[in-house]
Parts: structure tokens; sequence; C-alpha cells
């Protein structure tokens, strides 16, 4: 997706905070979220397209798209930005703190930024104020904590989004992005760049229109700061040294001292320049030629962690990792019938076009009540789906539901309605806050019903905005790998839910998982590939995840 539609739609978004910081309208808040949403996952470059075309953006809206893209901003957003203050608007960005609370703070109190907040807390100023009592003082402490962790990272859809359009800016022979976005890691610090390209491309990369800051600048590394904030080091490297750069620059630091080791043992010496025997150069120009010649296998980047893979490269027993052209469909998805963008017909086609063997639409379910699903709703669909069916004879349509598991663990709809839907994802989206001992039951009751194939975005966290729910993972992934409950790998970037390191665990317990899209647009199909990084991160092979078994496996797994 074209990255003019996340521009317009973050602006639209601002617009959408800052009138109901001021005590807009609830309606026409919710008209610009809707229009934000809706443009961020129009499948065409919206700079490209006519904006009235896209679904829920009116005259007013259209115009200031026209503006923002005309001049990068539009003149209601600049007048509200001068009426509240930047410290305000980031006060918002705290979980559970809304625009009321926000501007109550800042007129009552002065308080004019997160910061600013975590003093007047500690200096009992909140104190025995109505709404502010010691269990709300320490829900924002904590969400100011997720705030400052999320500002010095972004999520691997930004960074993976942000190094694509900056290789695309740039007239090099060869550029690739390295260090943690290279590993696959959730979330990213700096963007690592190499390239091998003259030295006049540091100053075209320093004149590019996303640079906002030149933080240091030469003739081999040059580093610069976003627009969006985000720090990105460009190296350039010899094209003879290639490999060794692409190793060392990718990491993990722990990883790397580990295979420094190997070579010290050996008598060599191994850089980001190459492994060399004194002055000869054993292996350079390729990654794969470093690893084999310290008599190991190439270790793909999303295991170098240092997490067991040096020694089992040594005895050839890396696993042969799942890869995104072993997906074969995608259980998880939604449609405008709730809170989708897109038709049933036109995500059945974007999905087709994906070459998926079969593909799962599963929209919320009734007790999502702010998406009005009702089990009418629901067969109107499925007859649909089964129209639609005829039309894409090689590629089987699944009608799913994605349920919401109550407090006490019970899901929207009796076991006999649920066997009706060829598969079933069962997701917290309420509650967050139970004990550990609720959560726990509460997860392992929704293993343990006959009705529920999977578990949704487990964690149900939302990186930089709503961290993970508290549960016994270890007795959550028992009974699931008891009850035959798939996990999923939710390979939407702001949740990356399961994270590897709770995959790793689940696997452990000989739990098998589903690694979807949860795609609410046809865009977020493509998000696939972050959630093959998490299972790639947990050492998955297909063997582990149920979406790349051929479809009388899968249905016999969801005994369907």
């Amino acid at each position: 997706m074209a990255r003019a539609n996340d521009e317009v739609a973050a602006a639209l978004t601002e617009y959408a905070d800052l009138f109901a910081l001021t005590g807009g309208d609830a309606f026409r808040v919710r008209s610009y979220q809707k229009a934000a949403k809706a443009i961020a996952g129009y499948p065409e470059d919206i700079a490209a397209a006519d904006v009235r075309g896209v679904p829920g953006v009116g005259e007013a809206i259209a115009k200031k798209v026209e503006e923002f893209l005309a001049r990068g901003s539009f003149r209601q957003l600049d007048e509200l930005r001068g009426r509240v203050p930047e410290g305000v608007r980031r006060l918002t960005r705290i979980p559970s703190l809304g625009p009321k609370t926000a501007i109550f703070l800042f007129q009552e109190l002065g308080i004019d930024s997160p910061a600013a907040l975590g003093e007047a807390i500690a200096a009992g100023r909140l104190t025995g104020m109505k709404g502010f009592g010691p269990k709300t003082e320490a829900n924002l402490l904590k969400g100011i904590e997720q705030l400052e962790q999320a500002g010095r990272r972004v999520h691997i859809g930004l960074a993976m989004s942000l190094a694509e359009q900056i290789m695309a800016s740039l007239q090099v022979e060869r550029i690739a992005y390295a260090g943690s976005l290279r590993r696959m890691r959730d979330t990213i610090g700096d963007v690592d760049l190499l390239t091998v390209a003259p030295v006049s491309v540091m100053e075209e990369f320093r004149g590019q229109p996303y640079v906002a800051e030149v933080i240091a600048a030469g003739d081999k590394k040059t580093s610069i700061r976003t627009t969006g904030g985000v720090q990105v080091d460009l190296r350039r490297v010899p094209a003879e040294s290639w490999g060794a750069a692409m190793q060392y620059f990718t990491g993990s630091k722990e990883h790397n001292v580990h295979i420094r080791e190997i070579a010290v043992k050996k008598g060599w010496k191994l850089s980001e320049y190459g492994l060399f025997d004194g002055d000869r150069v054993i292996a350079a120009e390729h990654e794969e030629d470093i690893y084999h010649a310290l008599g190991m296998q190439w270790v793909p980047p999303p295991l170098r962690e240092d997490g067991g893979e040096v020694a089992a490269a040594l005895k050839d027993e890396l696993p042969e990792l799942v890869t995104l052209a072993d997906l074969r469909g995608d259980l998880h998805t939604h449609t405008d019938l709730t809170d989708g963008i897109a038709t049933l017909a036109d995500m059945v086609a974007a999905a087709s076009a994906r070459g998926y063997d079969y593909y799962a639409v599963t929209d919320h379910a009734p007790d999502l009540v702010m998406q009005r699903m009702t089990l009418d709703k629901a067969l109107a669909q499925r007859a649909q789906l089964s129209r639609l069916q005829r039309k894409y004879p090689d590629m089987r349509l699944l009608h799913g539901s994605e349920l919401n598991i109550g407090p006490d663990g019970s899901v929207d709809w009796p076991v006999d309605v649920l066997e009706g839907f060829d598969v079933c994802v069962a997701s917290v989206h309420s509650h967050f806050n139970q004990s550990r001992d609720e959560m726990t039951r509460r997860f392992i009751a929704a293993c343990e019903n006959p009705g529920v194939d999977i578990i949704g975005h487990p964690t149900t966290r939302k990186i930089g905005k709503r961290g993970p729910v508290d549960a016994d993972w270890e007795a959550v992934f028992k009974a699931a790998a008891r009850t035959g409950t798939a996990m999923e790998i939710d390979s939407h970037p702001d949740r990356s839910d399961l994270p590897a390191d709770l995959v790793r665990l689940a696997r452990h317990h000989g739990v098998k998982f589903s690694i979807d899209s949860d795609s609410h647009a046809i865009p977020h199909l493509d998000h696939q590939r972050f959630g093959v990084g998490i299972a790639q991160r947990a050492w998955l092979t297909t063997d582990d995840v149920i979406n790349t078994w051929p479809i009388d496996r899968l249905l016999a797994f969801l005994k369907r």
C-alpha cells in the first residue's frame, strides 16, 4: 500500500483526536475515524485515486484530503494544532486516558504532558479528586511507562514500510535492511540499511523528503531521523564484503559473539569485512560461505538470538522453518459486515489472487455489541459465501466467526450453533484487567469449549497502546494441547500476538498454531509475512502450523 494512504489516515485520525479534545460532536469524530480507517485500508494509492470513491468519505472529508495531498496538511487541522498543546495530545496516547480527562487535567491542574502527569501523581496532586483512586493512578503510571517504551521503538509494520520506502527512493546497485528488522523482531529501535553504492548516495539520502534531521554525516555511514521520529543508519560497504557486512550488522550481538568465538578457536578473525586467516580471505562476499567455513549451517536471521541456534547449526540440526510460501490459507479475516472495510466478494477475490487453497471469513459474533451482528446476518453471509464458492472452485471458502471470550470464559453462541461454522476463533475483547487466576480460567474454559478451534490474538496486546493480559500461560498452553485448540499468531503488526517467546513455550507443550492476518481490509492480507517472521523466530515448521496443511488435514484437526 502506498505511504500516502498511511499519511492521510494519520492526519484524519489526528484531526478526529483534536476535535474530540476540543469538545467536538461525537458523530463527526467517528465519521473522521471511519474515513481514516477506510483510506488506510484502501487497496489503491489514494494520491492517484478519486478519494470520493472510498467508502465513508464524503465531500467535506474529500476536500480536506485533497488539501493534505497538495500541501501536507489542511486548514482545520492547523487550527486545532494551534489550540491544543502537543503535550496534551500525548496525554491521550496513554492507555486508559481519554480526551475529556486529558483536557480536564490540563485546564484544572496545568498538566500538559505524560511526564507532568507522572510527577503530579507522585506528588499526590490527584489524591482525593473524583475518578482518580489508587487503582486509576496505578493504571495511569503503567500507561505512562508503556508510552515511554513505545516512544523508543516502533512496531515492525512501520519499520518495514519505512525501510522499503527508503530503499525505493535511492538509486543504488544494491541495498538491503539488516539489524533487528531482518531478524523480524516485533519492535524495532533503529533501521539499519546496507548499500553498495558510490559516495554520492549519502548526499542523495540526506536530501530526501522523509529526512527531518541529519544526526551524523560521513562517507561510510550517515544517520538521519525521519519525519516520523525513527533513526535510520545507512552504511556503504564494499561489494566484496557484502556477505560479511550483512552477517555482522544483522546481529544479534549475542549471536555474533558466539560466532566470533568459533572463528577465534580456529585461529581466524571475523569482522564486517570478512572471515580471515591472517591476510587470507576465507569468506566475505556471501553470508552463507561464512557459516559454512565455520563448519555450520547458514542460520536464518530470525533465529539469530543465541537461543540454541549456534549449537544446532554446528550439528546440522536446524529445523526447516515455515515460510510465507508454505501458507495455504488464512483463518481469521473480516468484512464490512462487521468492522472490516471491504465487501465479502472483494476480500474473497483478493484471497484468490494470492493463490490460497482455502480462505476463512470470521466476522465478529453478537457479544461485541458495537458490530451489531446477529445469527440471521451470519446465516445470510453463509449463503452468500456458498454462492461465491461456485465462482472460485479452486479455493475452499470457509465460513467462520470470531467469538468473544466473556469474563467467565463463555462465548457468544451455544455449541449447536457453533457446529454450523467451519472454523471458530475465540478472542478476548474486554475485561483486560482481570486477575491472573481469573484470566487463566477464562482462557482454559474457552479451550475446553468444543466449538472453539483457535484462540485469537491471545495476549490481546496492542504494541504501544495496551500491554498484554496477565495469565498463567503454561497452564493455558497445557489446556490447549489437551483439547486440540490452536493458538493464533496474529500477523497484524501492532499485535504480533502470540509473541515468539510464548510461541516457543506453547510449542514445547505440543500446541499447534494458526498464522492469520486478522485482516480488516485487503492490504492487511500482506501482513502474513510478519506472522511468519514470529513463527520462524519460534523455530516453527509446517507441522506446527495448521494453515500450511492440506484442506483435508486442516478440517480433520478442526473436527469439521
